[in-house]
């Protein structure tokens, strides 16, 4: 059997995407470090065999600030967008019934082990090297100072603008991993685009900088996609997302192209996700 891995191109996700839809699943165990009921599976058609991450949303945590039953939907969402986007940050995401009912099911990623060290640590302030920036200053339990701090990558600054764009409540630095061909993705999107501004980063070593012209152009095409009646952008997430959260996304991405620049915390809550990692 051909087993999925990482897509490379657009025919390749098509292909995913309809295994993720229609293939069998069976469950293999549960992820018990999850927050939310997470079940790890295997997605079967054809000839075609992958593993995947199946979140039902009968097994989703209620929360104060999310409304119950939406995060599948907001996980499917910011697969919408990443790809749409460009930024190819999340692996494909479908909603579909489960064993357990509804849910989203995502391609599994073989990550790298250790590699999120790589992006994102909490060091001692003497062990911060040159090409990383400092996000917080912290003290663990026993008075030891540490600093949070991620690497200055291009591809690092992309998920920064990303998770800007979908709001973000929780981008901590364990749900980015690097596969073995050295490609970066992201993962546990569900506390995303909300209406009100809920940004909770490990990435905000560019906060005030300005924006790369890359992103620039990806969030100009995002936007004229969203603001065109009928697209297939606009149709798909009028499924997944409130009308309020819809303009909210629009006014975040017109934020973004008015300033140019990577915004800063903001004063409404905690700005960083915690534990970091």
């Amino acid at each position: 059997m051909t087993n999925l891995f990482a897509p490379s191109s657009q025919e390749e996700v098509a292909r995913i995407l309809d295994v993720l839809t229609f293939g069998e699943l069976e469950i293999e165990g549960r992820l018990v470090d999850a927050s939310n009921l997470a079940l790890l599976g295997q997605l079967e058609l054809g000839d075609v065999r992958t593993r995947v991450i199946y979140k039902p949303v009968r097994g989703e945590r209620p929360l104060w600030d999310f409304p119950d039953g939406t995060l599948a939907d907001r996980e499917a969402a910011a697969f919408v967008l990443s790809a749409v986007g460009g930024w190819n940050l999340v692996p494909p995401t479908v909603l579909r019934d489960g064993p357990h009912g509804p849910g989203s099911v995502q391609l599994w990623v073989d990550a790298v082990e250790d590699a999120t060290a790589t992006l994102v640590n909490v060091v001692k302030p003497a062990e911060l090297v040159p090409g990383w920036l400092p996000v917080l200053e912290a003290q663990l339990a026993d008075g030891t100072a540490v600093v949070v701090a991620h690497a200055d990558l291009p591809e690092l600054a992309s998920v920064a603008v990303f998770d800007v764009v979908i709001n973000n409540a929780d981008r901590k630095g364990s749900h980015l991993v690097l596969d073995e061909f050295g490609s970066l993705w992201g993962f546990d999107h569900g506390v995303s685009l909300h209406a009100e501004p809920k940004l909770r980063t490990v990435l905000w070593g560019w906060a005030g900088k300005a924006l790369p012209e890359a992103e620039l152009a990806r969030l100009y095409a995002l936007s004229g996609w969203l603001s065109t009646p009928g697209s297939p952008v606009s149709v798909t997430l009028e499924r997944l997302l409130t009308a309020a959260e819809i303009d909210a996304l629009s006014q975040r991405i017109a934020g973004l192209l008015a300033t140019g620049r990577f915004p800063g915390p903001n004063s409404r809550g905690p700005a960083v996700p915690w534990p970091p990692l």
